[in-house]
């Protein structure tokens, strides 16, 4: 089955400062998705939290491990594995007692795995005790069937030398028994960092392709971005021609309004313009009759002045005529005032 996340929490994470080892130094910027993973290969618990493609927290749970809430919505934990302390801050009290209440199961959970482990152990190394205990005893006995100096070196006198000989054998069935659940130990947990590398190898794999996915996508966004501000370049040149069309609508609307107001002043305009028709009529009646009276009138004083004219003709003769009658009178004047002179 692998491993399969049993339970799963959003919290903000934090480590000791490792200088320090008082303040926290905080792993992610916002909350984080914290998950309990069971191993079910390896009978093991992990606690494991990923921000994106960084490890924040790879925690393998031990029974010695113990989770002790520091305030109403903070716990932390130690891990010698790691050689530091992780810290959660939930967003309410009752996520970090669903979280603490997870931890004991857990934990109690590795212990009873631990348990196991350790009794199938003990029962492998009695086994191999019993077959190292036959071997010995096969060397014993071909000693005893050996020359006669081996005869010798094992006699009553060099029964020290033979306790020295099975306490440095029993000590070195001690450390080989040591060595030998050392190295199990070490072989289930390479056989866990081969695992947990292959579970990483196929989960930076996926992060892989999920990147490539969000780079594609970003492309596509990036596109978008640019359409989007070509539109909004659009939009900015459409609102100018807007305000330029609403400027020039209030300007007719202005327009329109005066038109009504002068088409309200038409009918007026139109009866001053009927009666200055009537009256341009009568003007044109009364302008022909003076016209007829204006050519009556120059026959009148064409007439009148060819009358003057031969009045002025008359008038020279008699002017002429009366100058010669009154030479003739200064003449006969003379002449009587010659007489009375003589006289």
């Amino acid at each position: 089955m692998g491993e399969q996340p049993i339970f799963t929490t959003r919290a903000h994470v934090f480590q000791i400062d490792p200088s320090t080892k008082k303040n926290w130094v905080p792993g992610s910027k916002q909350a984080v998705t914290v998950s309990y993973f069971y191993d079910s290969t390896r009978n093991s618990y992990r606690i494991i939290s990923v921000d994106g493609s960084k490890v924040i927290i790879n925690s393998t749970i031990t029974p010695n491990m113990n989770f002790t809430k520091t305030s109403q919505k903070f716990g932390q934990w130690a891990d010698s594995r790691a050689n530091t302390v992780f810290g959660l801050g939930f967003a309410s009290e009752q996520q970090l007692a669903k979280f603490a209440e997870k931890f004991l199961e857990v934990k109690e959970a590795a212990k009873l795995a631990r348990e196991k482990s350790q009794e199938k152990m003990e029962t492998s190394s009695e086994q191999s005790q019993e077959s190292g205990r036959e071997t010995p005893s096969g060397n014993q006995a071909s000693s005893f069937n050996g020359t006669d100096d081996e005869k010798i070196s094992i006699g009553p006198e060099n029964e020290p030398l033979k306790s020295e000989v099975e306490q440095s054998r029993v000590k070195c069935e001690l450390e080989l028994q040591a060595l030998r659940e050392s190295n199990a130990r070490l072989q289930e947990a390479l056989e866990e960092e081969k695992i947990s590398a292959e579970n990483w190898r196929s989960r930076v794999t996926q992060s892989q392709e999920e990147e490539n996915q969000l780079r594609n996508q970003i492309s596509e966004l990036e596109l978008q971005c640019k359409e989007v501000n070509l539109e909004k370049e659009r939009n900015v040149q459409l609102t100018l021609r807007i305000q330029e069309l609403e400027s020039d609508l209030q300007d007719k609307q202005q327009e329109l309004e005066d038109l009504c107001k002068q088409a309200e002043i038409i009918p007026q305009l139109m009866a001053e313009c009927e009666n200055l028709t009537a009256k341009l009529q009568a003007a044109e009646l009364k302008s022909q009759d003076l016209s007829e009276k204006l050519k009556l009138l120059q026959g009148e004083i064409d007439g009148s002045q060819h009358k003057h004219k031969n009045m002025k003709t008359e008038l020279k003769k008699f002017m002429d005529l009366l100058d010669g009658k009154i030479d003739e009178l200064h003449e006969v004047r003379q002449g009587i005032s010659k007489l009375g002179v003589d006289n």
